[in-house]
């Protein structure tokens, strides 16, 4: 007869990174609409307390994977930044490549997490300050090369927006990860050319 299998007891930061990770899993396999905290619970193997205990509410689970998704995505452009040469195109480059591939990575799962929590008003706050921290680190990696002229906060946007947009493109087939990539890297450094009189 075999012994019970031990338990290991997950410390609170590990036991949300498990719990991140099967939502993940279920929103890739089934889609947004599956994603429930019971089910989490079930798929997780853990009682409905500690999902509870962990998110609150669907949307919590959905703004924690909004913020598991920035969180993953700052981690990489900050390090491809440090590694990166000194030149504009070398630090177009890196954002342009970084952003588009973050995105890639997490495939289509991003954009369901966000169509699930369209018009939230916890959404639009997490959003905003994500878009807020990315331009601002867009603006310091880029600030050595900007002109006299600098680069208006409109400048920025349109940047992000186009980021958005090409990834979003990439993701769906529409066109290559190169090609967003190089289209992003050419808004990113005409945005700078501009900068000069």
């Amino acid at each position: 007869m075999q012994p019970p299998a031990k338990r290991v007891r997950l410390s609170r930061e590990q036991r949300r990174r498990q719990l991140l990770d099967v939502a993940w899993q279920l929103v890739r396999e089934e889609g947004s609409d599956a994603l429930t905290l019971p089910r989490l619970s079930q798929e997780a193997a853990v009682a409905k307390p500690v999902v509870y205990d962990h998110f609150g509410t669907r949307n919590g689970l959905l703004i924690a994977l909004h913020r598991d998704f920035d969180a993953r995505q700052t981690e990489m452009i900050d390090a491809a930044l440090e590694a990166s040469g000194p030149t504009l195109e070398d630090r177009a480059k890196v954002i342009a490549t970084s952003y588009v591939d973050c995105v890639l990575a997490q495939g289509r799962e991003m954009p369901g997490v966000l169509a699930a929590l369209a018009g939230s008003p916890e959404l639009e706050t997490v959003k905003r300050d994500y878009q807020l921290a990315f331009i601002e680190k867009c603006r310091r990696a880029l600030a050595a090369f900007v002109g006299r002229r600098g680069i208006q906060p409109a400048g920025f946007w349109a940047m992000l927006g186009a980021a958005n947009a090409l990834s979003d493109a990439a993701s769906t087939g529409e066109i290559t990860a190169e090609q967003a990539q190089d289209e992003l890297f050419e808004t990113i450094v005409a945005m700078v050319d501009r900068s000069h009189p």
